[in-house]
């Protein structure tokens, strides 16, 4: 009934909407308001709003077993950029070169410079991580390298299972997953009853060769953070890669987009976003159909939901250097490639939408570049993909009838109606080790400027 009554609101609002747009007392604002209403899980456009980060109890999705404070969260920032735990490398010269952030840059989205992330293994960053290479050392599977676009490191709060696949987390949609769950030794964690940001910290943590314990905490200068965001561990178990996740996952619950236009806008401040940026949200709301799946204040999926797009992998994109990654990497099949479900082959999850802008790779395959080939993409509707079957393909992946003018009204309220200007203010100005960061290799310090 729902579904019916919204085309029958998404034809009205568009010829309504195609009627008064040369109108010059036209009203966007409301119009886009009663639109927001209509889409809204809470039934009120404020059901967009992201918390201002003041109150940390007022975070969504937060884990019984690791509540959010203050001491978490400052401790959790320093450890996404640290070096200093780059400790398990697989070479000398990877010794304390990277960090979490090498491959989740801030003034990248929080996501990796180039179409591949690569941690341990790589050298060189650039201004925002472009020119980041293989270090020659290394041969290719050795190398630590991400098999498919890292999704950003920001509005987690609203994350509860964690990758393209779902793949961490003990609750929500992994509820009857379980018999999966001894696939490897990194999945097993999910038998530890933790959401999906805590364990899958915990999981990178080892992935990504970084050490945690009590001399690496002495030596760095750490100890004393984690007594104060962990007084409830015991000592022996206070210093370790869990209480480390614990910490990370505080931090990315207060990485929110909340100063973007599009969120003033929500909140008060008519005048935040353009006129072209508004036309672009009531396409995004009503005929482009975005918000069919893009629909919390993050603008991804809630409850998470996972779709086939047909768009090309990694190790499909051409002329670009990609590891570790293949037809027969498990994470080309997408939530499939976790749950060994023929139905779930090839399908991805509905990421957010915020600060895109700059990421310059879309998709879990890197295989567009620009978010007007996104939208371009979508109003095509037609599966780029040869190895996708088209029965798993959604139904929602259809031509969308967009002008011209619509597709750029649509791609500047993305680029920029949702881009927070302002996301610096959750990189710290220095990690307690002193190193340059997010890379620490003489390459990096030399094309960051850090000494």
């Amino acid at each position: 009934m729902k579904r019916s009554l919204l085309f029958l609101f998404i034809i009205g609002a568009s010829t309504y909407f195609l009627s008064c747009v040369h109108d010059p007392s036209f009203n966007f604002d409301q119009l886009l308001e009663e639109q927001l209403n209509f889409r809204s899980a809470t039934g009120s456009f404020k059901g967009y709003i992201m918390p201002d980060g003041s109150d940390l109890s007022l975070l969504p999705n937060q884990s019984e077993k690791n509540p959010v404070t203050q001491a978490k969260v400052e401790l959790g920032k320093m450890l996404f950029y640290e070096t200093g735990i780059a400790l398990e490398n697989k070479y000398p010269d990877g010794k304390g070169t990277f960090s979490c952030s090498t491959c989740h840059v801030p003034s990248r989205g929080f996501t990796a410079g180039r179409i591949q992330g690569v941690a341990d293994g790589a050298i060189g960053f650039g201004e925002s991580g472009e020119l980041r290479t293989k270090n020659p050392i290394y041969l290719g599977d050795e190398v630590d390298a991400q098999g498919a676009r890292p999704l950003p490191t920001m509005n987690l709060t609203y994350v509860t299972n964690a990758l393209w696949a779902g793949t961490f987390g003990s609750f929500n949609v992994n509820i009857g997953t379980e018999n999966v769950w001894h696939q490897d030794t990194l999945v097993e964690i999910n038998f530890k009853g933790l959401q999906g940001l805590e364990s899958n910290n915990a999981r990178a943590l080892a992935v990504h060769r970084q050490v945690i314990n009590k001399a690496v905490t002495d030596s760095l200068g750490y100890t004393a953070m984690f007594d104060a965001a962990f007084p409830e561990f015991p000592e022996n178990e206070r210093y370790t890669r869990l209480t480390a996740a614990f910490a990370l996952a505080a931090y990315f619950r207060t990485i929110l987009t909340n100063e973007a236009p599009f969120q003033e806008w929500l909140k008060g401040d008519k005048t935040a976003m353009t006129e072209q940026q508004k036309k672009g949200a009531l396409l995004f709301f009503g005929k482009a159909g975005c918000a069919d799946c893009h629909n919390s204040p993050s603008l991804n999926s809630q409850p998470h939901q996972f779709f086939a797009l047909g768009v090309n992998d990694l190790y499909q994109t051409g002329g670009n250097q990609v590891f570790r990654t293949g037809p027969t990497d498990k994470r080309v099949f997408g939530r499939g490639g976790f749950s060994e479900r023929q139905e779930d082959m090839f399908k991805f999850k509905v990421p957010q939408l915020y600060n895109l802008r700059d990421v310059g790779f879309y998709f879990h395959g890197a295989s567009k570049r620009t978010l007007r080939e996104v939208v371009e993409y979508f109003n095509h509707g037609v599966p780029e993909n040869p190895v996708v079957p088209a029965s798993q393909i959604t139904g929602l992946l259809r031509p969308l009838g967009l002008t011209p003018t619509e597709v750029d009204d649509l791609t500047e309220f993305l680029a920029n109606g949702l881009f927070d200007p302002n996301m610096l203010r959750y990189v710290p100005s220095a990690t307690m080790s002193g190193n340059c960061f997010p890379n620490n290799d003489p390459l990096s310090r030399i094309e960051m400027g850090c000494n």
